[in-house]
Protein backbone atom coordinates (compact mmCIF):
# COMPACT_ATOMS: atom_id res chain seq x y z
CA UNK A 1 0.00 0.00 0.00
CA UNK A 2 1.36 3.41 -0.98
CA UNK A 3 1.32 6.21 1.58
CA UNK A 4 0.68 9.63 0.00
CA UNK A 5 2.72 12.27 1.79
CA UNK A 6 0.88 15.35 3.03
CA UNK A 7 1.63 18.77 1.58
CA UNK A 8 4.02 20.95 3.54
CA UNK A 9 6.87 18.51 4.12
CA UNK A 10 10.37 19.61 3.16
CA UNK A 11 13.81 18.06 2.98
CA UNK A 12 17.31 18.88 1.78
CA UNK A 13 20.32 16.92 0.59
CA UNK A 14 23.96 17.75 -0.10
CA UNK A 15 25.90 15.43 -2.40
CA UNK A 16 29.50 15.37 -3.62
CA UNK A 17 31.12 15.14 -7.02
CA UNK A 18 33.12 12.03 -7.74
CA UNK A 19 35.92 10.72 -9.90
CA UNK A 20 35.55 7.16 -11.21
CA UNK A 21 38.01 4.60 -12.59
CA UNK A 22 41.14 6.37 -11.27
CA UNK A 23 43.05 4.85 -14.15
CA UNK A 24 42.97 1.04 -14.07
CA UNK A 25 39.88 0.61 -11.86
CA UNK A 26 37.41 0.79 -14.75
CA UNK A 27 33.78 0.86 -13.53
CA UNK A 28 35.04 -0.29 -10.11
CA UNK A 29 36.93 2.41 -8.20
CA UNK A 30 35.49 5.76 -7.19
CA UNK A 31 36.49 8.78 -5.14
CA UNK A 32 34.27 11.57 -3.79
CA UNK A 33 35.50 15.16 -4.17
CA UNK A 34 34.71 18.26 -2.11
CA UNK A 35 32.51 19.89 -4.73
CA UNK A 36 28.80 19.72 -3.91
CA UNK A 37 25.28 20.04 -5.27
CA UNK A 38 22.30 20.93 -3.06
CA UNK A 39 18.74 19.65 -3.44
CA UNK A 40 15.70 21.12 -1.66
CA UNK A 41 12.29 19.49 -2.06
CA UNK A 42 8.84 20.33 -0.72
CA UNK A 43 5.58 18.42 -1.03
CA UNK A 44 2.55 20.27 -2.39
CA UNK A 45 -1.09 19.53 -3.11
CA UNK A 46 -0.43 18.99 -6.82
CA UNK A 47 1.82 19.78 -9.76
CA UNK A 48 5.57 19.93 -10.25
CA UNK A 49 7.91 22.92 -10.13
CA UNK A 50 11.62 22.51 -10.86
CA UNK A 51 14.17 25.29 -10.37
CA UNK A 52 17.87 25.00 -11.24
CA UNK A 53 20.65 27.40 -10.26
CA UNK A 54 24.29 27.13 -11.28
CA UNK A 55 25.59 24.32 -13.48
CA UNK A 56 23.00 23.06 -15.94
CA UNK A 57 20.67 26.03 -15.56
CA UNK A 58 18.90 26.59 -18.87
CA UNK A 59 20.14 23.25 -20.20
CA UNK A 60 18.39 20.53 -18.18
CA UNK A 61 14.64 19.77 -18.35
CA UNK A 62 12.38 21.46 -15.81
CA UNK A 63 9.75 18.73 -15.80
CA UNK A 64 9.32 15.11 -14.71
CA UNK A 65 12.26 14.15 -16.92
CA UNK A 66 14.71 15.98 -14.65
CA UNK A 67 17.07 13.40 -13.15
CA UNK A 68 16.66 14.68 -9.60
CA UNK A 69 12.86 14.50 -9.90
CA UNK A 70 13.06 10.96 -11.25
CA UNK A 71 15.31 9.97 -8.36
CA UNK A 72 13.04 11.58 -5.74
CA UNK A 73 10.07 9.69 -7.13
CA UNK A 74 12.05 6.44 -7.20
CA UNK A 75 13.16 6.94 -3.60
CA UNK A 76 9.61 7.61 -2.45
CA UNK A 77 8.36 4.58 -4.37
CA UNK A 78 11.01 2.32 -2.83
CA UNK A 79 9.88 3.48 0.63
CA UNK A 80 6.21 2.87 -0.12
CA UNK A 81 5.40 6.56 -0.43
CA UNK A 82 4.27 9.04 -3.09
CA UNK A 83 3.73 12.78 -3.37
CA UNK A 84 0.79 14.49 -5.07
CA UNK A 85 2.95 17.48 -5.94
CA UNK A 86 6.56 18.61 -5.58
CA UNK A 87 8.68 21.73 -5.67
CA UNK A 88 12.30 20.82 -6.39
CA UNK A 89 15.14 23.34 -6.18
CA UNK A 90 18.66 22.40 -7.30
CA UNK A 91 21.78 24.44 -6.71
CA UNK A 92 24.58 22.87 -8.72
CA UNK A 93 28.31 23.43 -8.37
CA UNK A 94 29.37 20.16 -10.05
CA UNK A 95 30.18 20.77 -13.74
CA UNK A 96 28.12 18.70 -16.16
CA UNK A 97 29.57 16.33 -18.77
CA UNK A 98 33.14 16.64 -17.49
CA UNK A 99 33.63 13.23 -15.83
CA UNK A 100 32.93 14.45 -12.29
CA UNK A 101 29.86 12.38 -11.49
CA UNK A 102 27.20 15.05 -12.00
CA UNK A 103 24.54 12.51 -13.00
CA UNK A 104 25.37 10.26 -10.05
CA UNK A 105 25.17 13.29 -7.76
CA UNK A 106 21.75 14.18 -9.17
CA UNK A 107 20.46 10.66 -8.57
CA UNK A 108 21.96 10.27 -5.11
CA UNK A 109 20.85 13.78 -4.13
CA UNK A 110 17.30 13.04 -5.25
CA UNK A 111 17.16 9.71 -3.43
CA UNK A 112 18.57 11.30 -0.29
CA UNK A 113 16.08 14.17 -0.44
CA UNK A 114 13.32 11.58 -0.71
CA UNK A 115 14.73 10.01 2.45
CA UNK A 116 14.23 13.33 4.22
CA UNK A 117 10.58 13.44 3.19
CA UNK A 118 10.01 9.81 4.13
CA UNK A 119 11.60 10.24 7.56
CA UNK A 120 9.55 13.37 8.23
CA UNK A 121 6.38 11.45 7.45
CA UNK A 122 7.25 8.78 10.01
CA UNK A 123 8.13 6.08 7.47
CA UNK A 124 11.50 4.29 7.31
CA UNK A 125 14.12 5.91 5.05
CA UNK A 126 16.42 3.93 2.79
CA UNK A 127 19.73 2.65 4.16
CA UNK A 128 23.08 3.45 2.57
CA UNK A 129 23.11 -0.06 1.11
CA UNK A 130 19.75 0.59 -0.52
CA UNK A 131 20.89 4.01 -1.74
CA UNK A 132 23.92 2.42 -3.41
CA UNK A 133 21.70 -0.18 -5.07
CA UNK A 134 19.05 2.23 -6.34
CA UNK A 135 21.48 4.90 -7.53
CA UNK A 136 23.62 2.29 -9.30
CA UNK A 137 20.53 0.99 -11.10
CA UNK A 138 20.09 4.49 -12.52
CA UNK A 139 23.76 4.72 -13.49
CA UNK A 140 24.32 1.15 -14.70
CA UNK A 141 27.52 0.86 -12.66
CA UNK A 142 28.27 1.69 -9.02
CA UNK A 143 31.59 3.57 -8.97
CA UNK A 144 30.37 7.19 -8.99
CA UNK A 145 27.10 6.36 -7.24
CA UNK A 146 28.72 4.56 -4.32
CA UNK A 147 31.32 7.31 -3.88
CA UNK A 148 28.54 9.90 -3.75
CA UNK A 149 26.57 7.88 -1.20
CA UNK A 150 29.43 6.84 1.08
CA UNK A 151 32.02 9.55 0.51
CA UNK A 152 35.76 8.95 0.37
CA UNK A 153 37.25 6.27 -1.85
CA UNK A 154 35.35 3.09 -2.64
CA UNK A 155 35.83 -0.27 -4.32
CA UNK A 156 32.63 -1.43 -5.98
CA UNK A 157 31.40 -4.61 -7.61
CA UNK A 158 28.34 -6.08 -9.28
CA UNK A 159 26.82 -9.52 -8.62
CA UNK A 160 24.53 -10.78 -11.38
CA UNK A 161 24.35 -14.42 -10.24
CA UNK A 162 20.73 -14.11 -9.08
CA UNK A 163 19.50 -12.79 -12.42
CA UNK A 164 19.35 -9.19 -11.24
CA UNK A 165 22.32 -6.92 -10.82
CA UNK A 166 23.22 -6.42 -7.18
CA UNK A 167 25.57 -3.52 -6.53
CA UNK A 168 27.83 -3.20 -3.52
CA UNK A 169 30.73 -1.10 -2.28
CA UNK A 170 33.46 -1.20 0.34
CA UNK A 171 35.09 2.00 1.61
CA UNK A 172 38.82 2.66 1.44
CA UNK A 173 40.65 4.97 3.83
CA UNK A 174 42.63 7.31 1.59
CA UNK A 175 46.22 7.84 2.73
CA UNK A 176 46.58 11.32 4.32
CA UNK A 177 49.63 12.16 2.19
CA UNK A 178 47.60 12.11 -1.04
CA UNK A 179 46.58 15.50 -2.45
CA UNK A 180 43.85 15.70 -5.10
CA UNK A 181 44.09 18.18 -7.98
CA UNK A 182 41.16 18.01 -10.42
CA UNK A 183 41.77 19.85 -13.69
CA UNK A 184 38.47 20.80 -15.31
CA UNK A 185 38.30 21.95 -18.95
CA UNK A 186 35.57 23.99 -20.59
CA UNK A 187 34.90 21.32 -23.18
CA UNK A 188 32.30 18.65 -22.47
CA UNK A 189 32.04 14.96 -23.21
CA UNK A 190 29.35 12.39 -22.45
CA UNK A 191 30.11 8.95 -21.04
CA UNK A 192 27.88 7.39 -23.69
CA UNK A 193 29.86 9.04 -26.49
CA UNK A 194 33.25 7.92 -25.20
CA UNK A 195 32.15 4.44 -24.10
CA UNK A 196 31.46 3.48 -27.71
CA UNK A 197 35.18 3.98 -28.38
CA UNK A 198 36.00 1.00 -26.15
CA UNK A 199 36.47 -2.43 -27.76
CA UNK A 200 34.06 -5.26 -26.99
CA UNK A 201 36.97 -7.60 -26.21
CA UNK A 202 40.49 -7.11 -24.85
CA UNK A 203 43.56 -9.30 -24.88
CA UNK A 204 44.67 -11.43 -21.94
CA UNK A 205 47.83 -9.33 -21.78
CA UNK A 206 45.87 -6.09 -21.41
CA UNK A 207 43.47 -7.64 -18.90
CA UNK A 208 46.41 -8.95 -16.86
CA UNK A 209 48.09 -5.55 -16.95
CA UNK A 210 45.03 -3.72 -15.66
CA UNK A 211 44.28 -6.35 -13.01
CA UNK A 212 47.76 -5.90 -11.59
CA UNK A 213 47.51 -2.11 -11.65
CA UNK A 214 44.02 -2.02 -10.11
CA UNK A 215 45.16 -4.26 -7.26
CA UNK A 216 48.26 -2.13 -6.80
CA UNK A 217 46.14 1.02 -6.82
CA UNK A 218 44.22 -0.11 -3.73
CA UNK A 219 47.56 -0.52 -1.93
CA UNK A 220 48.82 2.83 -3.22
CA UNK A 221 45.68 4.73 -2.21
CA UNK A 222 45.62 3.34 1.31
CA UNK A 223 49.17 2.43 2.36
CA UNK A 224 51.84 3.19 -0.25
CA UNK A 225 51.22 6.45 -2.09
CA UNK A 226 54.79 6.25 -3.39
CA UNK A 227 53.45 3.57 -5.77
CA UNK A 228 50.81 5.82 -7.35
CA UNK A 229 52.67 6.42 -10.60
CA UNK A 230 52.79 2.74 -11.51
CA UNK A 231 49.40 2.07 -9.91
CA UNK A 232 47.58 4.60 -12.12
CA UNK A 233 48.70 3.07 -15.42
CA UNK A 234 45.88 1.86 -17.66
CA UNK A 235 45.53 0.25 -21.08
CA UNK A 236 41.80 -0.53 -21.17
CA UNK A 237 40.04 2.81 -21.57
CA UNK A 238 42.23 5.93 -21.41
CA UNK A 239 44.25 5.31 -24.60
CA UNK A 240 41.04 4.46 -26.46
CA UNK A 241 39.33 7.66 -25.31
CA UNK A 242 42.32 9.90 -26.02
CA UNK A 243 41.40 10.73 -29.65
CA UNK A 244 38.06 12.16 -28.47
CA UNK A 245 39.76 14.51 -25.98
CA UNK A 246 43.25 15.37 -27.24
CA UNK A 247 43.75 18.29 -24.84
CA UNK A 248 43.08 16.06 -21.83
CA UNK A 249 45.29 13.29 -23.21
CA UNK A 250 48.14 15.73 -23.71
CA UNK A 251 47.71 17.19 -20.22
CA UNK A 252 47.91 13.67 -18.79
CA UNK A 253 51.22 13.21 -20.61
CA UNK A 254 52.53 16.54 -19.29
CA UNK A 255 51.57 15.74 -15.70
CA UNK A 256 53.08 12.27 -15.78
CA UNK A 257 56.23 13.57 -17.48
CA UNK A 258 56.53 15.95 -14.51
CA UNK A 259 56.35 12.97 -12.16
CA UNK A 260 52.72 13.50 -11.12
CA UNK A 261 50.38 10.48 -11.07
CA UNK A 262 47.36 11.58 -13.11
CA UNK A 263 44.36 9.94 -14.77
CA UNK A 264 41.19 10.82 -16.61
CA UNK A 265 38.38 11.56 -14.18
CA UNK A 266 35.73 9.05 -15.13
CA UNK A 267 35.15 9.22 -18.88
CA UNK A 268 36.77 12.67 -19.01
CA UNK A 269 37.50 15.19 -20.18
CA UNK A 270 38.46 16.31 -16.65
CA UNK A 271 41.80 15.07 -15.39
CA UNK A 272 42.71 14.37 -11.78
CA UNK A 273 46.20 14.32 -10.30
CA UNK A 274 46.87 12.29 -7.15
CA UNK A 275 50.08 13.67 -5.73
CA UNK A 276 52.07 13.28 -2.53
CA UNK A 277 53.20 16.87 -2.93
CA UNK A 278 51.18 19.81 -1.60
CA UNK A 279 51.56 21.68 -4.90
CA UNK A 280 51.78 20.70 -8.53
CA UNK A 281 55.05 21.42 -10.36
CA UNK A 282 55.04 24.87 -11.91
CA UNK A 283 55.36 23.46 -15.44
CA UNK A 284 52.31 21.22 -14.97
CA UNK A 285 50.18 23.96 -13.42
CA UNK A 286 51.15 26.54 -16.03
CA UNK A 287 50.43 24.14 -18.89
CA UNK A 288 46.99 23.37 -17.50
CA UNK A 289 45.90 26.97 -17.00
CA UNK A 290 47.34 28.01 -20.37
CA UNK A 291 45.28 25.32 -22.09
CA UNK A 292 41.91 26.07 -20.54
CA UNK A 293 41.92 23.83 -17.47
CA UNK A 294 40.76 25.09 -14.09
CA UNK A 295 43.15 23.44 -11.65
CA UNK A 296 42.64 23.56 -7.88
CA UNK A 297 43.24 21.26 -4.96
CA UNK A 298 40.17 19.60 -3.44
CA UNK A 299 39.78 17.48 -0.37
CA UNK A 300 38.06 14.12 -0.24
CA UNK A 301 34.29 14.52 -0.45
CA UNK A 302 31.90 13.45 2.28
CA UNK A 303 29.03 11.02 1.87
CA UNK A 304 25.59 12.36 1.01
CA UNK A 305 23.79 14.14 3.84
CA UNK A 306 20.06 14.68 4.10
CA UNK A 307 17.81 16.48 6.56
CA UNK A 308 14.10 16.70 7.17
CA UNK A 309 12.68 20.21 7.26
CA UNK A 310 16.06 21.92 7.80
CA UNK A 311 19.06 22.59 5.60
CA UNK A 312 21.71 19.90 5.29
CA UNK A 313 25.04 21.66 5.71
CA UNK A 314 27.95 21.32 3.32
Amino acid sequence: MTHTLPAGLSATAVVAASSANLGPGFDSLGLALSLYDDVVVETTESGLTVEVEGEGAGQVPLDAGHLVVRAIEAGLRASGCAAAGLVVRCRNDIPHSRGLGSSAAAVVGGLAAANGLVAQSGSTPLTDTQLVQLSSEFEGHPDNAAAAVLGGAVVTWTDESAGRARYAAAPLRLHPDIHLFPAIPQERSSTAETRVLLPEQVSHADARFNLSRAALLVVALTERPDLLMAATEDVLHQPQRAPAMPASAEYLRVLRRCGVPAVLSGAGPAVIALSTEAELPAEALEYGTANGFTVAEMSVGEGVRWSSGVAARR
